[in-house]
């Protein structure tokens, strides 16, 4: 596995995200009010909707286009739809976020 750093708890607001761009797609990551972090594939199962500019609410995030709302934790997506997305590992040591990326080198959108 391949920690790829991609900046500080404080480069993504509180109930925000930020995409980081990989070899293997798009990769959003989020910080929750109570600051706990996630990373899950910045593309929603329905339609293909950013994940990432869509609105955090608790562990979730619910998506811009047609409102799926999708668990960070888990990737899937809650209520009466179906579908998930990918999620990927995250670590922060001294207010430094890492995700673990199998891709060799990440690079930030």
């Amino acid at each position: 596995m391949n920690w790829i750093a991609i900046g500080s708890i404080s480069d993504i607001p509180s109930r925000g995200a930020r995409c980081v761009t990989t070899p293997n797609g798009r990769i959003g990551v989020f910080r929750t009010v109570d600051d706990q972090i996630f990373a899950i594939e910045d593309r929603c199962p329905h339609k293909g909707g950013p994940l990432s500019q869509g609105i955090v609410h608790g562990a979730a995030v619910t998506c811009p286009m047609h409102n799926w709302t999708i668990a960070l934790e888990s990737g899937q997506a809650t209520g009466a739809d179906e579908g998930s997305v990918k999620t990927f590992p995250v670590k922060v040591e001294h207010d430094q976020i890492f995700i673990g990326l199998e891709a060799a080198i990440a690079k930030v959108a």
